[in-house]
Protein backbone atom coordinates (compact mmCIF):
# COMPACT_ATOMS: atom_id res chain seq x y z
CA UNK A 1 0.00 0.00 0.00
CA UNK A 2 2.68 2.44 0.53
CA UNK A 3 3.73 2.41 -3.45
CA UNK A 4 0.11 3.22 -4.03
CA UNK A 5 0.76 6.18 -1.44
CA UNK A 6 3.87 7.20 -3.03
CA UNK A 7 1.95 8.03 -6.54
CA UNK A 8 -0.62 9.55 -5.30
CA UNK A 9 1.47 11.52 -3.32
CA UNK A 10 3.54 12.66 -6.50
CA UNK A 11 0.06 13.66 -8.46
CA UNK A 12 -0.49 16.13 -4.84
CA UNK A 13 -3.87 13.62 -4.29
CA UNK A 14 -4.07 13.84 -0.26
CA UNK A 15 -4.17 10.45 1.17
CA UNK A 16 -6.01 8.79 4.35
CA UNK A 17 -4.79 5.62 5.93
CA UNK A 18 -8.15 3.67 6.98
CA UNK A 19 -8.40 1.08 8.99
CA UNK A 20 -4.76 0.14 9.70
CA UNK A 21 -1.53 2.23 9.24
CA UNK A 22 -0.05 2.01 6.12
CA UNK A 23 3.72 1.65 7.32
CA UNK A 24 6.12 3.93 5.70
CA UNK A 25 4.33 6.36 3.76
CA UNK A 26 3.41 10.19 2.92
CA UNK A 27 0.43 10.04 4.62
CA UNK A 28 -1.87 13.14 5.65
CA UNK A 29 -4.51 11.35 7.98
CA UNK A 30 -4.94 7.65 9.82
CA UNK A 31 -8.39 7.06 11.09
CA UNK A 32 -8.73 3.69 13.52
CA UNK A 33 -8.97 2.60 16.58
CA UNK A 34 -6.62 2.35 19.00
CA UNK A 35 -4.91 -1.15 18.82
CA UNK A 36 -3.17 -0.97 22.01
CA UNK A 37 -6.24 0.13 24.04
CA UNK A 38 -8.10 -3.11 22.56
CA UNK A 39 -5.20 -5.22 24.05
CA UNK A 40 -5.89 -3.74 27.21
CA UNK A 41 -9.45 -4.06 27.42
CA UNK A 42 -9.37 -7.48 26.83
CA UNK A 43 -7.02 -8.54 28.81
CA UNK A 44 -8.80 -5.99 31.89
CA UNK A 45 -12.01 -8.09 31.22
CA UNK A 46 -10.22 -11.10 31.54
CA UNK A 47 -8.52 -10.93 34.37
CA UNK A 48 -11.94 -9.50 36.46
CA UNK A 49 -13.54 -13.21 35.51
CA UNK A 50 -9.98 -14.65 36.63
CA UNK A 51 -10.30 -12.80 40.09
CA UNK A 52 -13.99 -13.51 40.40
CA UNK A 53 -13.42 -17.15 40.33
CA UNK A 54 -10.18 -16.21 42.72
CA UNK A 55 -7.63 -16.78 40.69
CA UNK A 56 -4.64 -13.91 41.15
CA UNK A 57 -1.99 -15.60 39.42
CA UNK A 58 -3.45 -17.44 36.30
CA UNK A 59 -2.12 -19.33 33.80
CA UNK A 60 -2.82 -18.05 30.35
CA UNK A 61 -2.24 -19.06 27.09
CA UNK A 62 -1.69 -15.86 24.79
CA UNK A 63 -3.11 -16.18 20.61
CA UNK A 64 -2.26 -13.56 19.22
CA UNK A 65 -2.65 -12.19 15.77
CA UNK A 66 -0.68 -11.93 12.41
CA UNK A 67 2.57 -10.27 12.74
CA UNK A 68 2.47 -9.05 9.01
CA UNK A 69 -0.84 -6.92 10.79
CA UNK A 70 -0.03 -3.58 11.58
CA UNK A 71 -2.61 -3.64 14.47
CA UNK A 72 -1.95 -7.22 15.67
CA UNK A 73 1.62 -6.03 17.85
CA UNK A 74 -0.33 -3.45 19.87
CA UNK A 75 -3.12 -5.83 20.63
CA UNK A 76 -0.39 -8.14 22.42
CA UNK A 77 1.82 -5.26 23.54
CA UNK A 78 -1.45 -4.04 25.39
CA UNK A 79 -2.83 -7.20 26.61
CA UNK A 80 0.95 -7.84 27.58
CA UNK A 81 1.09 -4.01 29.91
CA UNK A 82 -1.61 -5.35 32.07
CA UNK A 83 -0.84 -9.01 32.63
CA UNK A 84 2.98 -8.05 33.50
CA UNK A 85 2.15 -6.40 36.65
CA UNK A 86 -0.33 -8.68 37.76
CA UNK A 87 1.25 -11.56 37.84
CA UNK A 88 -0.16 -13.14 34.73
CA UNK A 89 1.85 -16.65 33.84
CA UNK A 90 1.74 -16.64 30.30
CA UNK A 91 2.46 -20.38 30.07
CA UNK A 92 2.82 -20.20 26.03
CA UNK A 93 2.31 -17.71 23.16
CA UNK A 94 1.40 -17.66 19.76
CA UNK A 95 1.88 -15.06 16.41
CA UNK A 96 -0.91 -16.67 14.11
CA UNK A 97 -0.61 -16.74 10.46
CA UNK A 98 -3.23 -15.09 8.52
CA UNK A 99 -5.26 -14.70 11.67
CA UNK A 100 -6.45 -18.25 10.48
CA UNK A 101 -8.70 -20.02 13.19
CA UNK A 102 -7.73 -23.47 12.29
CA UNK A 103 -4.28 -22.36 12.57
CA UNK A 104 -5.45 -21.14 15.88
CA UNK A 105 -6.81 -24.14 17.18
CA UNK A 106 -3.27 -26.48 16.18
CA UNK A 107 -1.48 -23.90 18.29
CA UNK A 108 -4.10 -24.20 20.97
CA UNK A 109 -3.57 -27.93 20.55
CA UNK A 110 -0.22 -27.60 21.47
CA UNK A 111 -0.47 -25.29 24.29
CA UNK A 112 -2.73 -28.09 25.94
CA UNK A 113 -0.62 -30.80 24.90
CA UNK A 114 2.61 -28.47 26.09
CA UNK A 115 1.40 -27.86 29.30
CA UNK A 116 -1.17 -29.98 30.16
CA UNK A 117 -5.02 -29.01 30.14
CA UNK A 118 -4.81 -28.60 34.08
CA UNK A 119 -1.81 -25.41 34.12
CA UNK A 120 -4.36 -23.05 31.99
CA UNK A 121 -6.77 -20.92 33.43
CA UNK A 122 -7.71 -18.63 30.54
CA UNK A 123 -6.68 -17.84 27.03
CA UNK A 124 -6.40 -14.67 25.60
CA UNK A 125 -7.50 -14.43 21.61
CA UNK A 126 -7.12 -11.66 19.60
CA UNK A 127 -9.69 -11.77 17.35
CA UNK A 128 -13.54 -13.67 17.23
CA UNK A 129 -12.48 -15.96 14.45
CA UNK A 130 -9.40 -17.61 16.10
CA UNK A 131 -11.89 -17.61 19.27
CA UNK A 132 -13.92 -20.29 17.05
CA UNK A 133 -11.23 -22.00 16.60
CA UNK A 134 -9.07 -22.41 20.27
CA UNK A 135 -12.83 -22.98 21.74
CA UNK A 136 -12.80 -26.07 19.66
CA UNK A 137 -9.44 -27.01 20.55
CA UNK A 138 -10.61 -26.69 23.78
CA UNK A 139 -14.24 -28.86 24.02
CA UNK A 140 -11.76 -31.58 22.33
CA UNK A 141 -9.64 -31.60 25.35
CA UNK A 142 -12.44 -31.52 28.01
CA UNK A 143 -11.30 -28.10 28.82
CA UNK A 144 -14.44 -25.77 29.25
CA UNK A 145 -14.26 -22.40 28.19
CA UNK A 146 -17.08 -21.53 30.46
CA UNK A 147 -14.59 -22.06 33.33
CA UNK A 148 -11.80 -21.39 31.70
CA UNK A 149 -12.60 -17.56 29.74
CA UNK A 150 -11.71 -17.06 26.59
CA UNK A 151 -11.50 -13.59 24.61
CA UNK A 152 -12.09 -12.28 21.28
CA UNK A 153 -13.03 -9.03 19.24
CA UNK A 154 -14.94 -7.95 16.37
CA UNK A 155 -17.97 -8.63 17.17
CA UNK A 156 -18.64 -11.00 14.87
CA UNK A 157 -22.23 -12.79 15.08
CA UNK A 158 -20.21 -16.27 16.17
CA UNK A 159 -18.48 -14.53 18.48
CA UNK A 160 -21.55 -12.85 20.35
CA UNK A 161 -23.57 -16.16 19.95
CA UNK A 162 -20.78 -17.95 22.37
CA UNK A 163 -20.62 -14.86 24.29
CA UNK A 164 -24.60 -15.54 24.96
CA UNK A 165 -23.98 -19.21 25.42
CA UNK A 166 -20.98 -19.44 28.32
CA UNK A 167 -18.15 -20.27 25.39
CA UNK A 168 -16.43 -17.04 25.00
CA UNK A 169 -15.90 -14.46 27.85
CA UNK A 170 -16.20 -11.44 25.76
CA UNK A 171 -15.69 -9.38 22.55
CA UNK A 172 -14.47 -5.98 21.29
CA UNK A 173 -17.17 -4.00 19.18
CA UNK A 174 -15.38 -1.51 16.85
CA UNK A 175 -16.98 1.78 16.02
CA UNK A 176 -17.37 0.97 12.72
CA UNK A 177 -20.22 4.14 11.75
CA UNK A 178 -18.03 6.56 13.67
CA UNK A 179 -14.94 5.45 12.21
CA UNK A 180 -16.77 5.39 8.69
CA UNK A 181 -18.05 9.12 9.62
CA UNK A 182 -14.67 10.73 10.78
CA UNK A 183 -13.15 9.28 7.88
CA UNK A 184 -15.73 10.97 5.43
CA UNK A 185 -15.15 14.49 7.50
CA UNK A 186 -11.87 14.60 6.58
CA UNK A 187 -11.57 13.17 3.10
CA UNK A 188 -14.61 15.92 1.98
CA UNK A 189 -12.62 19.11 2.58
CA UNK A 190 -9.29 17.34 1.44
CA UNK A 191 -10.92 16.57 -1.71
CA UNK A 192 -12.63 20.03 -1.74
CA UNK A 193 -9.10 21.71 -1.10
CA UNK A 194 -10.35 22.93 2.00
CA UNK A 195 -8.57 22.53 5.70
CA UNK A 196 -10.41 19.15 7.59
CA UNK A 197 -11.64 19.96 11.20
CA UNK A 198 -9.48 19.47 13.72
CA UNK A 199 -10.33 15.95 14.85
CA UNK A 200 -7.23 13.95 14.12
CA UNK A 201 -5.85 15.01 17.87
CA UNK A 202 -3.38 12.07 17.82
CA UNK A 203 -0.18 10.88 16.34
CA UNK A 204 0.94 7.25 15.48
CA UNK A 205 4.38 7.18 13.81
CA UNK A 206 4.32 4.95 10.75
CA UNK A 207 7.82 4.03 10.39
CA UNK A 208 8.33 7.94 8.02
CA UNK A 209 6.46 10.49 9.75
CA UNK A 210 4.27 10.90 12.82
CA UNK A 211 0.66 10.60 11.10
CA UNK A 212 -2.13 12.69 12.21
CA UNK A 213 -4.83 10.68 13.37
CA UNK A 214 -8.26 10.03 14.46
CA UNK A 215 -8.16 6.98 17.02
CA UNK A 216 -12.32 6.05 18.34
CA UNK A 217 -12.85 4.45 21.24
CA UNK A 218 -13.67 0.91 21.51
CA UNK A 219 -16.30 -1.09 23.60
CA UNK A 220 -15.77 -4.25 25.45
CA UNK A 221 -18.85 -6.34 25.13
CA UNK A 222 -19.98 -9.06 27.57
CA UNK A 223 -23.10 -11.29 27.95
CA UNK A 224 -24.87 -8.40 30.06
CA UNK A 225 -24.26 -5.22 27.17
CA UNK A 226 -25.27 -7.35 24.07
CA UNK A 227 -28.28 -5.91 24.04
CA UNK A 228 -27.53 -2.42 24.50
CA UNK A 229 -24.78 -2.18 22.26
CA UNK A 230 -24.16 -4.00 18.97
CA UNK A 231 -28.34 -5.04 18.80
CA UNK A 232 -28.90 -1.58 19.35
CA UNK A 233 -26.84 -0.06 16.72
CA UNK A 234 -28.11 -2.56 13.99
CA UNK A 235 -24.07 -3.82 13.97
CA UNK A 236 -25.61 -7.50 14.65
CA UNK A 237 -29.31 -8.38 14.64
CA UNK A 238 -31.28 -10.67 16.60
CA UNK A 239 -32.36 -12.37 13.53
CA UNK A 240 -28.87 -13.22 12.77
CA UNK A 241 -27.55 -14.10 16.20
CA UNK A 242 -31.14 -15.74 17.94
CA UNK A 243 -30.93 -18.74 15.61
CA UNK A 244 -31.25 -22.46 16.51
CA UNK A 245 -29.67 -23.51 19.94
CA UNK A 246 -29.14 -19.67 20.23
CA UNK A 247 -32.78 -18.93 20.78
CA UNK A 248 -32.91 -20.04 24.73
CA UNK A 249 -29.76 -17.90 25.57
CA UNK A 250 -31.06 -14.84 23.59
CA UNK A 251 -34.32 -15.13 25.61
CA UNK A 252 -32.56 -15.23 28.77
CA UNK A 253 -30.31 -12.20 27.72
CA UNK A 254 -33.14 -10.27 26.40
CA UNK A 255 -32.81 -9.70 23.03
CA UNK A 256 -35.86 -10.47 20.93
Amino acid sequence: ASSIVARAKQQKVPVISYGRLVANADLDYYVSIDPYKVGQQQAQVLLQALKAQGKAKPNVVMINGAPTDSNAPPYKKGAHSIFTPAGVKVVKEYDTPDWSPDKAQTEMDQAITSTGAGNIDAVYVANDGMAAGVVAAMKGAHLDPATHPVTGQDAQVDGIQRILAGDQLMTVYQPIRKIAYASAELAVPLAQGKTPPPIATAKVNNGKKDVPSVLLPTISITKDNVESTVVKDGFAKPSQICVGAFKAACAKAGIH
